[in-house]
């Protein structure tokens, strides 16, 4: 039986980008991820310099495995930039998933 991954990076791939404000969305999603005690993933995207500059992110914690939370991740991603109507850049990727 697996133990919990809860406190785990697990397989990060880039180190995204977060702000020192641990109130800010994307770093709250960050934070959970790496509490997640089952398979989760964060996706975000590159810090793109608009204005003020922004990134946008998505998770899916303790999901049935690392396939379908990067999966879920990136939908969740994908779907704040529709929401937010990003057309240019910033597209979503995978930085870590367990």
């Amino acid at each position: 039986m697996a133990g919990s991954l809860a406190g785990s990076v697990g397989d990060k791939r880039f180190a995204p980008t977060l702000s020192l404000d641990p109130k800010q969305p994307c770093t709250k999603a960050y934070n959970a991820y790496i509490a997640a005690s089952g398979h989760s993933a964060y996706a975000t995207t590159a810090f793109v310099r608009v204005m003020d500059g922004y990134v946008l992110c998505g998770a899916k914690y303790n999901a049935p495995s690392q396939k379908a939370a990067e999966e879920l991740a990136m939908k969740s991603c994908q779907s704040a930039r529709a929401h937010y109507k990003v057309a240019a850049g910033g597209e979503c990727l995978i930085a870590a998933s367990k």
